[in-house]
């Protein structure tokens, strides 16, 4: 792409103050109008060093009310962002509805030695697909027009700071930036967030073609939200019988149990072993995830608790998910995940996740067809990344009949210690049991991955499911650690 960019391209408008006006009145009209449609933005300015990208975005944000705007500078990565996953610090930093994030460098420093462009279209793709407008500029400049603009920085005193030693070493290796550049904006020019290529010599004409972009980019985004209908919230999908036909929940033996007295013996063994474990995760700075789901009274949280008894507490987090509130509706739907997902070292538990997406939110009609079936992809990928970046990810289901529920169900009611526990929704859902387990198979086939397959844990015997969910998770840190 770069070899047909004429990068000496300096043809200025003659009408171009009046058109910059009339650019920027519109950028303003446009940013109030995605605000109160709810349309988040988000813009990446890319480019060779010296190309201008500082310069280019103080003057894109001009006529744009700063309210609504966030600026990321993402050159370099802090000590925190290199203890998470490489997309963490992108993930947790994307927009809400209505707002408009600019990122001064983007994800795609990691191209190609931390993501490869199929990992980063599908990455970018998860946003768009969910409404965000992706703007992305690659600015353009000569190698002599580069080293020209790094010896009249490097000459100010005001602005010598700004010019390193790998700016000059990206000079002497233009060639070999070009045709990486080159490669990159190739493969990750895709319909959905193309690649605009900015000749940057002439600021002028820059500046001409960014601002029109935008006002270009955004007018598109008004008229398709203003064409758009009500959503369709059918939760029901063709091929769900195919599913339940090859459950994989029939075949799981819920008489599976252990006596008081072997559920004991192997507790402390296993529990001694965790605390070991739990102190060499830290020091070899291995993070885990820990993501649980199964029926309600399924014996989620006393499986959570013989895990943590063993563990300091400053080491992990138990991350309860409830229902998401106003400031997490605005987001993605993974948004609120990727702010809790562990630094190196550290282990994230969580009770229920990111599945809710493909269990209640399409059972209950809370997401549309639409969305619940691309989260398949989404969630796999975003499980993929983690376990790329060395993170131990271990999912369990937990896994009991209609009759056991109804007895834990009556038990909670029964207990005044216990009955916070229950509410008419637990009741409620139960009438929607095949549907649940239509979700839930289909769920373990889509998303059963070699990186992050599906543990099922036979749980109509308390003592038994939480000795195997100790089990795994030991199994899987010694495998690791030692």
């Amino acid at each position: 792409m770069l070899d047909k960019v004429m990068m000496e391209r300096k043809e200025v408008r003659k009408d171009y103050d009046e058109r910059l006006a009339h650019l920027e009145i519109r950028m303003g009209e446009l940013q109030r109008q995605c605000r109160s449609m709810g349309i988040p933005i988000v813009i990446v300015f890319e480019g060779f060093s010296a190309s201008g990208k500082g310069t280019m975005i103080g003057r894109m944000i001009r006529p744009l009310d700063p309210r609504g705007f966030q600026v990321f500078t993402m050159e370099k990565e802090t000590k925190e962002d290199k203890r998470h996953p490489y997309l963490w610090r992108y993930a947790t930093k994307m927009p809400a509805k209505g707002r408009i994030h600019i990122f001064d460098h983007s994800w795609y420093q990691g191209f190609p030695d931390i993501l490869q462009a199929d990992e980063i279209c599908r990455y970018e793709k998860q946003f768009t697909d969910d409404g965000v407008v992706l703007i992305k500029f690659f600015l353009a400049i000569t190698k002599k027009e580069q080293k020209k603009r790094l010896n009249h920085l490097a000459g100010s005193e005001d602005t010598s700071w700004r010019v390193k030693e790998k700016d000059w070493k990206n000079n002497e290796n233009y060639d070999k930036y070009f045709s990486q550049f080159d490669t990159m904006l190739v493969q990750t020019d895709t319909a959905n967030a193309p690649w605009t290529i900015v000749e940057a010599m002439d600021k002028k004409f820059a500046v001409d073609k960014i601002l029109t972009t935008i006002v270009n980019r955004l007018e598109q985004a008004v008229e398709k939200n203003q064409k758009k209908g009500n959503p369709e919230t059918d939760s029901k999908s063709e091929d769900t019988d195919a599913y339940l036909q090859n459950s994989v929940l029939k075949g799981v033996d819920l008489t599976l149990s252990l006596t008081p007295e072997e559920y004991k013996k192997k507790k402390k063994d296993l529990q001694k072993r965790m605390e070991k474990l739990h102190n060499q995760m830290y020091l070899q700075r291995v993070p885990v995830v820990l993501a649980f789901e199964g029926w309600d009274a399924g014996g989620k949280g006393g499986a959570i608790k013989r895990i943590t008894q063993c563990m300091d507490a400053r080491g992990y987090e138990v991350v309860p998910i409830a229902s998401p509130n106003d400031i997490e509706k605005a987001h993605h739907y993974l948004w609120r995940f990727w702010n809790h997902f562990p630094k190196d070292g550290h282990m994230a538990i969580f009770d229920r996740t990111w599945y809710g997406r493909v269990l209640v939110e399409r059972v209950e009609g809370f997401a549309t067809e639409e969305e619940w079936k691309r989260a398949y992809q989404e969630i796999n990928d975003m499980e993929a990344h983690l376990v790329k970046s060395g993170t131990i990810v271990l999912k369990f289901w937990m896994h009991i009949d209609k009759d056991e529920q109804e007895k834990r169900f009556k038990q909670r009611m029964e207990t005044p210690e216990k009955q916070w526990k229950i509410t008419d929704e637990d009741w409620r859902n139960r009438d929607k049991w095949d549907d649940y387990e239509k979700a839930v198979d289909e769920m373990m086939l889509r998303t059963s991955t070699t990186e992050a397959p599906w543990h099922i844990i036979e749980a109509n015997s308390k003592l038994y499911a939480r000795i195997k969910v100790l089990e795994i998770v030991v199994e899987a840190l010694e495998k690791r650690l030692e």
